[in-house]
């Protein structure tokens, strides 16, 4: 029993939903050759950690990813990076000016001086030692008794004045402030001993629960290749995977088992045999599942618990869906969307997850050296659809995959009309669903298929030969009961009002000659199908480019339709689905909004990103960022967009202090000849402060400080976790 192949059933359905143009499968997994080591080395470990992270110690090839492994990662609060993440006290000391604290202290220390030499060198001496004398037995003053307890009288005493007059000075906080950091910095610089490496009962890089499940040989095989440095993080959280879903069956630990011990690091690999990503541009942490973005800027509107920490996304937050507004080159897709769609790739890879991406295609030049998206490169990938590209190895099922017709309907009219609901007479979802279910359950049942571009553009038309044919066939199967559809929907083509025209004139966007190879449902073998979300699928979807604004639009309602549709239908939701929509102008519609909420329950996310929230109909714009757990404001958004979020982050109860100067005034002559003096030295009038401390309710966020305050490379988020727990809006730094 051998289950190196992890994913066999998933390809085996992938082979079925998603051919390659020349009926080549795709790609498989391949067991290495040499089963005791791979013959290559594997990808890098993960990089160097940052300056705040845990440090990288000098050793064997492994050491870097051994240091990564038993980072400690404590329970932080959503959104907070918790790779070596040191939580702060409950509430913000209170910060004494770096002039006053040093003049206090020295204050404090020159009293204590004087104090102890007046009790040394003056009358006062005979007073403070007379308790001494007065307690004491004359016969203990000659011997070493009395030097024991003079000593002990004197160190008493030094020990409640250094008290008295440290916490008068507040040596305390002058020490947490200067003296802990320099002496840290000291020791750093002459040289930190090695950690110590914990107990194997509580050593991750020695695989306790393999062990404690007595599968000690293929514990003690994975140790040596970290060690060797055979090992990275995918391979790590690919294993854990296998492992869990091992333990949940009976009888598969063994072949577990035995696939570690002649594999290694390289067991149980993605159908791809991928084991990395060629390049990375972002920090990732698998064993937390998160990605980092950036870090909470030292801004006094941020929290005080998080100001300074990184922040970080994961499936847990995803899953709740995020919306980012932004206007153009304000850092949306190379700061957002690039890391997060790089996270869930290497999730996707260990059989954690499955993404989609959406995005505008590449230019030729660049995409003919496999550089072709702005998301990520082609090998990151394993499905690429290039819609209206003649080098794409795959076709976009326009259907989703579904073999009910009013499914298949109601998905395709809300991506062919879903936008003008509300907005165009006629052009209502339901009597769109109802006219296209009229025309392609018939059509399936009698060809065995749904039409094509071409033939359902022409039974919209209400071409006669199309009908006529339609008719004919049916006759033919034996299936006269449909041609009850087909009269339904003559007759109410002839009513003025009908939907149908308006969705042939939406289908012909793409029924031209630069889509003719796509669609195409008389040979399936290379379409692809986001049915295929049950399996740890990498795939990036490239809208077609300049000429075909529209057609890209109406596609990414169609993906998005598609997707809430398919990822809420899954048998197994064990895989966390996601979908990246890197532009989603046009593409939230009423049905789309419904479908987000839908999506937290299925284990499943979205990440939409939109250059205003003008692209969203007035009546979505607030339904939208409430169905949404995570939003994300980037700097340069209006105030108009400021204002809706604003109102979703609601208030909170701030302590305000209100400072209000007075003139004193003198009645006596010392007085008021006091206080012309101070006037003619300050140049200012005698005044005294009344301070007033309320408690008033006020904006997280205004929308004035969302346009004006969030400075470039910044952004405001807030995130909600799946089980609900959720942060307050944090400005964050996305540069660091």
């Amino acid at each position: 029993m051998d289950i190196e192949r992890t994913y066999d059933a998933s390809a085996e359905r992938e082979d079925a939903s998603a051919t390659p143009r020349d009926g080549r499968p795709p790609r498989r997994a391949v067991p290495p050759a040499v089963p005791p080591r791979p013959s290559a080395p594997p990808p890098p470990a993960p990089a160097a950690p940052p300056q705040e992270d845990a440090p990288v110690p000098d050793g064997p090839p492994g050491a870097p990813f051994l240091a990564w492994l038993r980072t400690p990662r404590p329970q932080a609060a959503p959104g907070v990076w918790a790779f070596a993440h040191r939580p702060k006290p409950a509430e913000e000391p209170v910060k004494v000016p770096a002039r006053q604290l040093l003049g206090g202290a020295l204050i404090a220390l020159l009293s204590c001086w004087l104090l102890w030499s007046l009790l040394w060198n003056s009358f006062l001496g005979g007073l403070w030692m007379w308790p001494l004398f007065n307690f004491t037995a004359e016969s203990w003053r000659s011997g070493m008794t009395f030097v024991v307890l003079s000593y002990g009288y004197y160190a008493l005493t030094a020990a409640v004045l250094l008290f008295f007059f440290g916490r008068l000075g507040r040596w305390p906080e002058v020490w947490r402030r200067w003296g802990a950091p320099l002496v840290r910095r000291l020791w750093d610089d002459g040289g930190e001993p090695p950690p110590v490496a914990p107990a194997p009962r509580e050593d991750p890089a020695e695989w306790p629960r393999l062990r404690a499940a007595g599968a000690h040989a293929a514990a003690d095989r994975l140790a040596a290749d970290a060690r060797a440095g055979l090992m990275n993080d995918v391979d790590h959280a690919r294993i854990e995977v296998a492992w869990r879903a091992a333990t949940a069956r009976s009888g598969r630990l063994a072949a577990l088992t035995d696939t570690v011990l002649r594999h290694g690091a390289a067991a149980c690999p993605h159908p791809s045999g991928a084991r990395d990503l060629g390049v990375r541009t972002a920090r990732h942490d698998l064993v937390a599942r998160q990605v980092r973005i950036g870090t909470a800027a030292e801004d006094r509107r941020n929290p005080y618990a998080h100001r300074g920490t990184g922040c970080a996304l994961d499936p847990g937050l995803l899953g709740t869906s995020l919306l980012a507004v932004g206007p153009p080159g304000s850092g949306k897709t190379e700061r957002l969307v690039r890391p997060v769609l790089e996270s869930l790739c290497l999730q996707a890879l260990a059989g954690r997850a499955a993404v989609v991406a959406v995005g505008m295609g590449a230019p030729s030049a660049r995409s003919a050296a496999g550089e072709g998206a702005d998301l990520a490169p082609d090998d990151a990938f394993d499905v690429v659809v290039k819609i209206g590209r003649p080098d794409s190895e795959y076709d976009l099922d326009l259907y989703g995959g579904t073999d009910d017709p009013d499914e298949a309907a109601g998905v395709l009219a809300e991506g062919l009309v879903g936008d003008l609901a509300g907005t165009q007479p006629g052009a209502d979802g339901r009597r769109a669903a109802t006219a296209l279910a009229q025309l392609l359950g018939p059509y399936r049942a009698a060809h065995g298929r749904f039409p094509s571009v071409p033939e359902l553009r022409g039974l919209l038309d209400g071409s006669p030969g199309a009908l006529g044919a339609l008719r004919t066939a049916l006759t033919a199967g034996g299936q006269e009961g449909l041609l009850r559809e087909l009269d339904a929907r003559e007759r109410q083509a002839e009513r003025p009002g009908d939907v149908a025209p308006l969705l042939a004139d939406r289908l012909a966007l793409l029924d031209r000659p630069a889509f003719a190879g796509f669609f195409d449902t008389a040979h399936p073998g290379r379409t692809f199908s986001l049915r295929t979300l049950e399996h740890p699928l990498r795939v990036r979807v490239d809208l077609p480019g300049r000429g075909h604004a529209e057609a890209s639009r109406l596609l990414a309602r169609l993906v998005l339709a598609q997707f809430t549709e398919c990822a809420a239908s899954r048998a197994d939701r064990s895989l966390f689905a996601c979908l990246v929509l890197d532009d989603a102008t046009s593409a939230v519609t009423a049905d789309s909004v419904r479908g987000l909420q839908r999506l937290r329950s299925a284990h499943a996310g979205a990440v939409l990103t939109l250059r205003t929230l003008d692209d969203v109909p007035e009546a979505l714009r607030g339904p939208l960022l409430g169905s949404v757990g995570c939003r994300m404001a980037f700097s340069g958004v209006t105030t108009w967009d400021g204002a809706l979020f604003a109102e979703v982050w609601g208030k909170e109860w701030v302590e305000t202090r209100d400072v209000t100067d007075r003139q004193v005034v003198a009645h006596d002559p010392f007085s008021r000849s006091m206080h012309v003096l101070r006037r003619l030295i300050s140049g200012r009038a005698v005044t005294a402060q009344s301070v007033t401390v309320r408690t008033v309710e006020r904006e997280r966020w205004s929308a004035s400080e969302l346009a004006h305050a969030v400075p470039p490379g910044h952004a405001v988020l807030s995130v909600t976790s799946v089980g609900g727990a959720s942060a307050p809006p944090v400005l964050v730094d996305l540069r660091r």
